[in-house]
């Protein structure tokens, strides 16, 4: 096969990855030049961002646990003022994407360096990519300030996450990667990738389901969030992503589960105009059908399948289709103002949770 023309932009970025890698935490904080650092957390994941902060001892800022899904400007504001007052320096952000988000939206204010510590699988640690949401509508940017310096991937922090986050977690991360393969900007190092992150979470999330506490299996799901994240940092991301972000923003639906129902559907609409991507994403998964395959992936494991199990409105799903399709990003196959009929049918299969067809 002859090689494609392509465009690879590599990223300035340093990753720690291994059992036991928050031990480094200090030496990392010492890498970045920071004296005095903030760490951001979830409510929920105030006790781990405590324990992040007496490793620091007096490198510490303080603590702030207000992190929510889809960083509303208010919060984001909150939070960049708190650091201004303390004369943070950097900040720590430790959880999922929330945490990671709150993070970057004070990088892009303050341009305070950012040291992400994921404890789930979304990936958005690994990207320049930023998402506030202002008046119920979510808006998405991209600008290298928000890009955290260093990610410290520890699989021992996500041993205690649920196994049904976990399993909602990985297959938003499998979406970044499955996107990531039919993206106008793809490239060779991107889809080896890609390919790879979609077989290690598919490997790891059943045997998570089995025992959540084996390590291996932790490990394996966190690689496979890096390869997918990266490819999430490095490509552009299209109709699955629109949805995603116009369902968890206006919608105000829980972020990992959205993905997890929503790309079945999203894939089966590309599948015509993205064999190649279709091929790739079923090798990895281990079936016949990618579509079908995630969807397979998703109920096995326990998670939903339907918009309606997880917050959706029916009568909500005519907004939902007149807003995905303004200003839709790039993709396979046009979704437009002249396609929202099609996408309308689409939202209805997935809130019933009907096989994608």
């Amino acid at each position: 096969m002859t090689a494609r023309d392509f465009v690879y932009t590599s990223q300035p970025q340093r990753v720690v990855f291994g059992a036991g890698s928050l031990q480094h935490l200090a030496r990392e904080i010492d890498a970045l030049g920071a004296r005095r650092a903030l760490v951001l957390s979830t409510p929920e994941q105030r006790g781990q961002a405590e324990r992040v902060a007496d490793m620091l001892g007096t490198h510490a800022a303080g603590v702030f646990d207000r992190a929510v899904m889809h960083v509303p400007i208010e919060t984001a504001r909150e939070a960049r003022e708190v650091a201004r007052q303390l004369g943070a320096d950097c900040a720590i952000a430790i959880g999922g994407g929330s945490t990671t988000g709150l993070g970057k939206a004070i990088a892009l204010d303050s341009g305070l360096p950012i040291l992400a510590i994921p404890t789930t699988y979304a990936g958005s640690e690994m990207t320049p990519i930023y998402g506030l949401t202002e008046a119920g509508i979510k808006k998405t940017g991209k600008d290298f300030r928000v890009l955290p310096r260093t990610v410290i991937y520890d699989p021992e922090l996500s041993r205690t996450l649920p196994v049904g986050l976990s399993v909602t977690s990985g297959i938003n991360a499998i979406a970044h990667a499955a996107e990531g393969l039919y993206a106008q900007d793809s490239n060779p190092v991107m889809d080896l990738m890609a390919e790879e992150g979609i077989a290690a979470l598919a490997r790891a999330l059943p045997a998570i389901r089995t025992k959540p506490d084996d390590i291996d299996a932790r490990s394996d799901a966190l690689y496979g969030a890096w390869l997918c994240g990266s490819v999430l940092g490095n490509v552009g991301m299209a109709l699955h992503h629109k949805l995603c972000h116009t369902l968890g923003g206006s919608f105000n639906l829980p972020h990992a589960e959205v993905h997890t129902v929503v790309l079945p559907h999203a894939l089966i609409f590309n599948a015509q105009a993205t064999p190649h991507a279709m091929t790739r994403i079923a090798r990895a998964l281990g079936t016949a059908s990618a579509p079908h395959g995630i969807q397979d992936l998703a109920r096995d494991n326990g998670a939903p399948v339907a918009l309606r199990d997880i917050g959706m409105k029916e009568s909500d799903l005519d907004l939902a289709a007149d807003i995905a399709v303004r200003n839709p990003y790039w993709n396979p196959k046009p979704f437009g103002p002249a396609e929202r009929n099609e996408i309308r049918a689409l939202l209805q299969r997935a809130w019933a949770g009907e096989p994608p067809g």
